[in-house]
């Protein structure tokens, strides 16, 4: 199952930062979201989630650790609004400069 986890994370990491290289726009900021979505999975896999478990400390019980849950939520919300405002950035750059390559400029022109 961890083989399967690490693949999926290197996968979801090595797409973004292929699209984070092309020379549009939108294939920049949905490279951003799947590195996020990656960051996120390794942060739930850094805190060793179990299932069936207490989210209560009782004694000589086995618990979940509260601090990894409150990390990605944090970092989903903080992600959610960084891709906001770089689709509004992204947009406003297209409105200006009538095109959406990330120099400003078409290649050949």
């Amino acid at each position: 199952m961890e083989a399967l986890f690490a693949a999926a994370l290197g996968i979801l990491t090595a797409s973004g930062v292929y699209l984070l290289l092309r020379a549009r726009t939108f294939p920049v900021v949905m490279g951003l979201t799947l590195i996020s979505y990656a960051v996120n999975l390794f942060l739930f896999a850094m805190g060793r989630l179990h299932t069936g478990v207490s989210s209560v400390i009782a004694e000589g019980a086995e618990y979940g650790d509260p601090l990894p849950q409150a990390l990605v939520l944090t970092a989903i919300v903080i992600g959610f609004a960084m891709t906001a405002f770089v689709v509004v950035l992204a947009l406003r750059s297209v409105g200006e400069m009538q095109t959406d390559h990330v120099d400003g400029q078409e290649p050949g022109r």
